[in-house]
């Protein structure tokens, strides 16, 4: 198991995916990277805003999951749209 990290992290692949990403420069594997990172937290943001808007309403559970549905929906063209503006500037 231990080769297998060590031979993935030593890959030129990733290793050039890791200095991209930690250089800043935007391609579309580091623009992939970054919507992976972006989708977790839309999730949690959209669950906490469902709480806080409707969870008296619709139950917290409910209102958390409606929200973890549509948090996303905002965030992802949003950050794809935001890195592109990156990419072209």
């Amino acid at each position: 198991m231990n080769q297998i990290i060590q031979e993935f992290w030593h890959d030129p692949l990733v290793q050039d995916l890791v200095s991209s990403f930690l250089n800043g420069e935007i391609n579309i594997a580091t623009g992939l990277l970054w919507l992976a990172i972006a989708i977790p937290f839309a999730i949690a943001g959209g669950a906490i805003g469902g709480v806080l808007l409707a969870g008296k309403d619709l139950g917290f559970r409910l209102a958390a999951m409606i929200g973890g549905l549509f948090g996303p929906a905002a965030v992802i063209p949003a950050t794809v749209l935001g890195l592109l503006a990156l990419r072209i500037g």
